[in-house]
């Protein structure tokens, strides 16, 4: 199982991304957004996977933060709502969007993605409202917000990423966790440990 990819960007399609990692080259599906934020070929660049594999192909879907890719791996569990209708979703709201339309039952934004009818997106509200919360919804929705614009600035190292989920790791809330990282002023020649060494101290304060 193929948990990440880290590699630069060799080319870009309308929905899908080749990462050259290490000489080899991944096509990975990703949702429309994605491709909207990166700044072109030769970038580096850090995703998520999901890996769906049939017996004629294996099919690797990316994604840029961990949060999107749960949110995914939510989305397909729905029965009726496979890999591609789950990317396809997320293309059209984004995670965020995606969680707080099915907090509101509202049916009818989910349905606007094409090739979701009304009776599959209230099937998937129906079985992850339960699983999602309303604190946590905004929670996330101020991470997404802070932490995006900084990872590609940074050129998609995804150094400012890895700090900021390696303090959450070490049990900090993300809000807290992003807070002390965005006070870092991290420079392209910072790393994750170098970044989360400076958030760390802080912290301490």
């Amino acid at each position: 199982m193929i948990a990440f990819l880290r590699g630069t960007v060799a080319d870009l399609t309308d929905g899908s991304v080749v990462l050259d990692v290490n000489g080899v080259g991944y096509e990975v599906l990703v949702p429309g957004q994605l491709i909207d934020m990166l700044e072109g070929i030769g970038q580096e660049l850090k995703l998520y996977t999901y890996m769906q594999v049939r017996e004629d192909a294996v099919t690797l879907f990316g994604f840029l933060t961990r949060d999107d890719l749960q949110m995914y791996k939510m989305l397909i569990g729905v029965s009726g709502v496979g890999p591609k209708a789950g990317l396809s979703i997320l293309s059209s709201l984004g995670a965020d969007d995606l969680r707080f339309a099915i907090l509101a039952d509202d049916a009818r934004k989910i349905a606007k993605t094409p090739g979701i009818g009304a009776k599959t997106a209230q099937k998937i509200i129906l079985e992850l409202k339960d699983k999602l919360d309303v604190e946590e919804a905004f929670e996330k929705k101020l991470a997404s917000e802070q932490i995006r614009p900084e990872t590609s600035a940074l050129a998609g190292t995804g150094a400012v990423q890895d700090a900021v989920e390696a303090l959450t790791a070490l049990g900090y809330g993300s809000t807290e966790a992003l807070k002390a990282v965005r006070q870092v002023k991290a420079t392209e020649d910072m790393d994750a440990e170098a970044i989360l060494r400076e958030a760390l101290k802080r912290m301490a304060f």
